[in-house]
């Protein structure tokens, strides 16, 4: 009687485990989901503000033509979208880069709020790349573990994958993000606080 008990407890723990599992990878997956639509809504926000810098003359009209292209091929899904994401940050870049940029600007009207509004959007292409890439990490570590592997508990949910694109704004970063320095040099006054 011992005996019989003692294997439907560890069955009946094993399924609970087994259970567990799935679904955390079911949540991990899920969690992969939010991040990415995050991801994607600050990618367009940043595309949207880098379009609205292009026309409204505060650039030169080369820049400007520049940024606009690069803005446009980072939607258009001509190319893979993380190539075509690290051209708009780098065409961003080397219009912030430019000699006299920002005395250039200086007293033009809506200028500091445009780029107050670019740095916010390039900072939350950061932080939510950053919080896609870790919930990547977790789901396939997740996915490696042996119980997972040979049980199939991922089912047919395909493998993710990550998301690494050049995303710093100013010249002379690493461009991993560790430091996200600001154009404004005004850190208390986000839009987001």
């Amino acid at each position: 009687m011992l005996t019989i008990f003692l294997i439907v407890a560890i069955a009946v723990f094993a399924a609970v485990y087994v259970s567990w599992r799935a679904g955390r990878l079911d949540r991990l997956h899920a969690r992969i989901e939010a991040t990415r639509a995050a991801l994607d809504a600050a990618l367009l926000r940043r595309n949207c503000v880098a379009v609205e810098l292009a026309a409204s003359g505060l650039l030169d009209p080369a820049t400007s033509v520049l940024l606009a292209g690069a803005a446009h091929d980072a939607r258009a899904g001509s190319r893979p979208r993380e190539l075509a994401e690290s051209d708009l940050s780098r065409t961003l870049r080397a219009a912030f880069g430019q000699p006299d940029f920002r005395i250039s600007l200086s007293g033009a009207e809506g200028a500091e709020e445009l780029l107050t509004e670019l740095e916010a959007a390039a900072h939350q292409v950061f932080l939510a790349r950053k919080f896609y890439n870790e919930a990547v990490s977790a789901t396939i570590s997740a996915r490696r573990r042996f119980l997972v592997r040979a049980l199939r508990l991922s089912g047919r949910a395909s493998a993710p994958e990550f998301f690494d694109i050049d995303d710093s704004l100013v010249a002379g970063t690493s461009g991993d993000g560790t430091d996200m320095p600001r154009l404004t040099g005004r850190p208390s006054e986000r839009p987001w606080s």
